[in-house]
């Protein structure tokens, strides 16, 4: 009988400084990871162990060509979870003018994958040190605060780090099941939901993406606009943003499938009496029904100076000068698959930090949208006279 594959942990933390543990104020960070990979790696699942923990203390040498610095980073991304233990030391680095280890594994775990992170905070943190330390430590320190972590209570010894850490890899773990179920409902494009929204004309398709579009953001405590059943205003950080649904039920590059969203946002004003106080917008909120590039989602803006990323839900652009803002969502074959992307965007607005961002914009374009509609209100007035 083969052996069971145990989940990979990674614990990434600072190991000769000082922190209090069995009463010890002078215990080493090193001692408490060494108890807590035991503890972790004692948990059994029908009598197999569940977890398999790498702490750099009891690894085993490398090959001559890999320094320590890059089996670290290698550790990083292969761990199916890396839980960092933040005080706010960047570690050692290489050379001067870098970063230190610490960050650069925090770094790449973010990068690798977002979802497979979590990050502890320790109380207090550690007294910044001098020189290019001290200048490493102010960056880890900004980068951290950058990235709008959730970290939970603050740990002030080393009980309360295995304490925490025993609860967040359990919650951790039943997530990645939840995570991976989804993965799994959505299934193959050729056969089931997607195989039958294949089967649908252009317009029937599109009307059923934008009908999970809306049923998505309801769920989220959206409401519908009077009048316009395309726009759904939703809660973000106390406000409510005008989410305009709309769907390109084909590849991307047929014209014919693009008609319905070409542009959407030079239609704003017509949207400006729902606009006002606390209701903010509107975001353009697209599901294509395959993938999308930037240069795809840019050419819908019609200039290229604008903000694009590509995160893992497909292409978010916004324009700083007219506010515009476009987000589409990739790979909408199905329903599980097209809810899934709108999870993906708002666990994205919530994890960097976009929130605010997006909701100062929504706000500052529905001020452009009531001024536009104002000057059109007055050029009909004015012609009628």
């Amino acid at each position: 009988m083969a052996k069971p594959t145990a989940v990979r942990v990674m614990i990434s933390s600072r190991n000769n400084q000082k922190f209090p543990y069995k009463g010890n104020g002078n215990a080493t960070l090193s001692e408490i990871r060494a108890d807590l990979a035991a503890q972790i790696e004692e948990q059994r699942l029908f009598g197999e162990q569940l977890f398999e923990v790498w702490i750099n203390e009891p690894a085993p040498a490398r090959e001559g060509s890999e320094d320590l610095w890059e089996a670290c980073l290698d550790e990083v991304r292969k761990a199916e979870l890396v839980i960092a233990l933040y005080n706010g030391d960047a570690g050692w680095a290489k050379a001067s003018g870098e970063i230190g280890i610490c960050h650069a594994e925090l770094k790449e775990a973010l990068n690798t994958a977002p979802a497979k992170v979590r990050v502890l905070e320790m109380e207090p943190l550690a007294p910044r040190r001098k020189g290019d330390d001290g200048r490493r430590d102010d960056l880890f320190r900004e980068y951290v605060e950058s990235q709008h972590l959730f970290m939970g209570r603050p740990c002030r010894n080393g009980e309360e780090i295995i304490e925490l850490c025993r609860e967040t890899l359990r919650e951790a773990t039943a997530q990645m099941v939840r995570l991976g179920v989804r993965e799994a409902r959505k299934g193959k494009f050729y056969s089931g939901d997607a195989l039958d929204w294949s089967r649908l004309d252009f317009r029937a398709r599109q009307r059923e993406m934008e009908g999970v579009l809306r049923r998505a953001l309801e769920d989220r405590g959206g409401v519908t606009a009077k009048g316009d059943a395309s726009g759904v205003f939703t809660p973000i950080r106390g406000y409510e943003v005008l989410f305009v649904c709309g769907a390109v039920p084909a590849p991307f590059s047929i014209p014919e499938a693009r008609e319905g969203v070409n542009q959407l946002f030079l239609r704003d004003h017509q949207r400006a009496g729902e606009l006002g106080g606390k209701r903010v917008g509107p975001v353009h909120l697209v599901a294509c029904h395959r993938t999308i590039t930037e240069n795809q989602a840019l050419r819908q803006l019609g200039f290229p100076d604008a903000t694009v990323v590509s995160p893992p839900f497909g292409v978010y652009v916004a324009d700083e000068v007219q506010k515009v803002q476009l987000v589409f969502l990739a790979n909408c074959r199905d329903e599980t698959s097209t809810l899934y992307q709108v999870q993906r965007l708002f666990d994205w607005i919530e994890q960097v930090g976009e929130g605010p961002l997006l909701v100062e914009r929504a706000a500052a374009r529905a001020r452009i949208v009531q001024a536009i509609a104002r000057e059109q209100t007055g050029k009909v007035k004015r012609a009628g006279r």
